[in-house]
């Protein structure tokens, strides 16, 4: 009828998407679990993509080696040599170039015919970089919280220090007979070489030691009682 109201219903727009609380675009919280903080603050360049993934070879190596191992050579570092774990993985900040000199380090030192479980990373590896630290602090708590939750996410023990010259830090083998204090990457390397193979016999007696009794690696001997 003219004059009439249709009675077609009309279109209803479809809900807005709420906003992601962690997205990259929401304030106060590091993209990419701080993606900016690495390239802005430290000058370390990333790949794209999600976690965040730090160039090796170009400021830094990195020595990779068993976390109880890890442990002993720390005292060879300097008090800014970066230093990060990721589940029973310690990674070691060493300098550019460290990881082509490992193999003819180990020669010399004498270690090179053993199977180690000694990872250098060098030019085109890449290191999963742990969140900020202070991320808490500058708002990047969901950030924080869910490196946690992820199960062996990488954390920093010894973290970076922004404004400092983190690379006269690391270890390096031209320290060779300074003075007392400068990282040396030969001492270092010689630490880690040595409590890497005393992991590898410690383990190597337990699975022998469990196969002996029947065991399982892992499973305990029951106690028996009279």
């Amino acid at each position: 009828m003219a004059g009439s109201l249709s009675t077609l219903p009309l279109p209803v727009p479809l809900p807005r998407q709420p906003l992601d609380p962690g997205g990259a675009d929401a304030p106060g919280i590091p993209d990419d679990g701080g993606r900016h903080w690495y390239e802005n603050e430290l000058g370390w360049a990333t790949v794209p993509g999600t976690p965040v993934r730090l160039v090796v070879g170009r400021r830094f190596d990195v020595l990779d080696l068993p976390l109880e191992a890890g442990r002993a050579a720390l005292r060879h570092l300097g008090p800014g040599s970066p230093v990060a774990v990721r589940a029973d993985r310690m990674r070691l900040l060493v300098a550019a170039g460290s990881a082509e000199e490992l193999p003819g380090l180990l020669e010399w030192l004498e270690w090179g015919a053993l199977d180690l479980d000694l990872v250098a990373l060098g030019a085109g590896a890449l290191m999963e970089a742990p969140p900020p630290p202070g991320a808490e602090r500058d708002g990047a708590r969901g950030v924080t919280e869910r490196a946690r939750g992820s199960q062996g996410a990488a954390v920093w023990l010894r973290p970076p220090e922004p404004g400092c010259e983190v690379e006269a830090s690391l270890p390096t083998l031209s320290a060779l007979g300074c003075r007392a204090g400068t990282p040396d990457l030969v001492r270092l390397v010689d630490t880690a070489a040595a409590h890497c193979h005393r992991v590898r016999l410690r383990r190597a007696c337990a699975r022998q030691s469990a196969f002996s009794q029947g065991l399982r690696p892992g499973e305990r001997q029951p106690l028996a009682f009279s």
